[in-house]
């Protein structure tokens, strides 16, 4: 190595973060992780933050009642403390206050140890605006892309949620709770053609070897 080389590096300014910690060379996929963490930001703010105001509720509150339009219909405090990330004494409150909100109805479960839990009327209103404006936000975000763009950008996406499904099964596997939830808790099944078998996340968990 040369003298002047390591000159060089000796004079070259450390990098350092907000918090004045060094920060060691960039990852050659630093940029992309940055700008896909952006967009990541964006989009719950535009896609969940905004949605969640707008309906007077708050995030989890938001989650709960999307997910007891499709894939929690009539089931358990338990099952829905599972989709929404809650444990079962959060769930329990979260369902008195959609309860006292007129936007959920409790009823006799299986049995006499559990309760059912569904929408309302109202609740399905509301539900379906929620869903319909998440799907606005980021679909908004598309603009300026082209068909081909687009199309690639799905392909990719599937490949994402591929492995986000994938870390969370092996976080239940491990008798962890994925934060937040079923990935899918705020999803549209009929615009993922999960009944045809084109969603990712519930390719993910189907295979063989899939852990959880």
């Amino acid at each position: 190595m040369s003298k002047s080389y390591i000159v060089s590096e000796a004079r070259r300014p450390l990098r350092v973060n907000l918090y004045g910690e060094r920060m060691g060379q960039p990852h050659e996929d630093s940029r992309l992780v940055n700008l896909l963490g952006a967009v990541a930001v964006g989009l719950t703010d535009a896609a969940v933050g905004d949605v969640a105001a707008n309906a007077e509720l708050d995030h989890t509150a938001t989650a709960a009642l999307v997910a007891l339009l499709d894939f929690a219909g009539s089931e358990s405090v338990q099952r829905l403390s599972q989709l929404v990330g809650l444990s079962h004494s959060g769930s329990v409150r979260l369902v008195n206050r959609l309860a006292d909100a007129g936007l959920v109805e409790r009823r006799p479960g299986a049995d006499a140890r559990t309760l059912a839990v569904r929408l309302t009327r109202r609740g399905r209103v509301v539900a379906r605006r929620i869903r319909a404006r998440r799907h606005a936000a980021i679909a908004a975000t598309l603009t300026g892309l082209t068909q081909r763009e687009r199309e690639q950008l799905a392909a990719n996406c599937e490949v994402l949620v591929t492995n986000l499904a994938s870390a969370r099964l092996a976080q239940r596997a491990a008798g962890e709770r994925p934060s937040g939830g079923a990935l899918c808790r705020m999803c549209d099944p009929q615009a993922c053609q999960r009944a045809d078998g084109r969603c990712p996340a519930a390719q993910a968990a189907a295979q063989p070897d899939a852990v959880g």
